[in-house]
């Protein structure tokens, strides 16, 4: 009887020895600049979630100039290394998106919503459909909290249509939107129309009561139909002065509204080809921080080697070795190749906005949008979604990207 006793309390020793084992496992504690205080601080880790954040004198290493923030958050990804989530040219896996979100990571991309642009509806709903049933995958780790669907109800002239195929350009349906949403689990966080088009104003009012963010894009909206999209329920713009035609009226255009409007966020690509300095700065000191988002609209090209490239619709377009993503049949550009990192120091470096306000556009706006309220700031209690960086002449390096408390990446 002693012996089988002596067993149980060995056995019960051995159980709380190895559960304090998993306990100091799960902790960790790193070390960073803070992005909004420029102090050193030091941020404690349990099971996912950050539990600590306390200031110190300086960091171990002290000529270290590697700041910590949370994760950039792209609403707005088309593809990524080689992987389309839009397209059908070669069929969406599992093991794709796993690649996607590994390569994205390492740009210190923690939350990314991806984007389904124009096409057949067959396409799209087996797209969303392999994304739904992906997304709750570990080895993702939330990463992906839902999707974003630019089209296929858009603008279908030249230049506001932008790249998007216009065979797949169609005016707004409810039925055909809810068998997309249906195949995405009612993950679609958001969809960008053009306000302009017939059903296109009570389309955005049932998006809007679903909860779903609307996003006024590739559009030419007058001011009296931007403002009844808001008044509907329509809440931010899709990268504000891409597109956009060519040639507009210089009093008469879709920008104007859009900067006019206050209740309305915007997005905007700073991958230095998109938008000049000066509309940068523009878009900026209008809406200001607390209304501007910074995106990327990357594609599958980024992070593939310069040259020319054949679309699944057997359009041509062209990737610079600067980095340029260039449609030459309808003289406009197709998408980004540039992670939303350089965005971040474009902006600050056209604007003159400090980390703090950069990374608010990045990381924290897109979060409250979406209402996502266990990340995109560094808190107690919030996932411990970070990037450690540094910053030299306006480039971010990133070192390290922890995702719900796991180092996913280091330099």
């Amino acid at each position: 009887m002693r012996l089988r006793n002596f067993k149980v309390v060995g056995l019960l020793f051995i159980s709380v020895f190895l559960v304090s084992l998993n306990q100091i496992n799960a902790q960790q504690m790193i070390e960073g600049i803070h992005y909004a205080t420029g102090k050193p601080v030091q941020i404690k880790i349990e099971n996912g979630k950050i539990t600590e954040i306390k200031s110190i004198q300086k960091l171990k290493d002290e000529n270290s100039k590697i700041y910590i923030a949370p994760g950039f958050f792209d609403n707005q990804v088309n593809g990524f290394a080689g992987v389309s989530f839009a397209f059908g040219e070669s069929d969406l896996t599992k093991e794709g998106i796993e690649k996607a979100t590994a390569e994205l990571w390492k740009k210190g991309v923690t939350t990314y919503l991806p984007t389904l642009t124009t096409n057949s509806q067959e396409v799209l709903v087996r797209n969303f459909a392999i994304l739904a049933n992906s997304v709750s995958d570990e080895k993702l780790r939330g990463s992906i909290p839902g999707f974003h669907l630019e089209g296929p109800y858009i603008n279908p002239e030249d230049g506001y249509r932008g790249a998007h195929p216009k065979q797949f350009v169609r005016l707004p349906n409810w039925n055909e939107f809810m068998e997309m949403y249906k195949a995405a689990n009612g993950k679609i966080l958001q969809v960008t129309i053009a306000p302009e088009l017939e059903g296109a104003q009570d389309f955005i009012k049932k998006c809007s009561e679903k909860g779903i963010v609307v996003a006024v894009g590739h559009h030419n909206a007058s001011k009296e139909q931007l403002d009844l999209a808001v008044k509907n329920g329509a809440k931010t713009s899709t990268h504000l002065g891409n597109g956009c035609a060519n040639m507009i009226n210089r009093h008469v255009n879709p920008l104007w509204p859009q900067l006019a409007n206050d209740d309305l966020m915007i997005s905007i690509i700073c991958d230095g080809f998109h938008l000049l300095p000066e509309e940068i700065k523009v878009f900026y000191k209008t809406k200001g921080v607390d209304k501007t988002i910074i995106t990327s609209d990357v594609t599958s090209y980024a992070a593939l080697e310069p040259g020319q490239y054949k679309t699944e619709t057997g359009e041509t377009i062209e990737l610079t070795k600067e980095g340029k993503l260039y449609y030459p049949a309808q003289n406009v550009l197709y998408g980004s190749a540039s992670p939303i990192t350089k965005g971040v120091g474009h902006v600050m470096e056209v604007t003159g906005c400090s980390l703090k306000d950069a990374i608010q556009m990045s990381s924290t706006n897109p979060a409250k949008l979406y209402k996502l309220d266990d990340r995109g700031v560094l808190e107690v209690g919030k996932r411990a979604d970070f990037v450690l960086f540094t910053l030299d002449d306006f480039v971010v390096n990133v070192q390290q990207t922890f995702v719900a408390g796991e180092k996913v990446f280091e330099q």
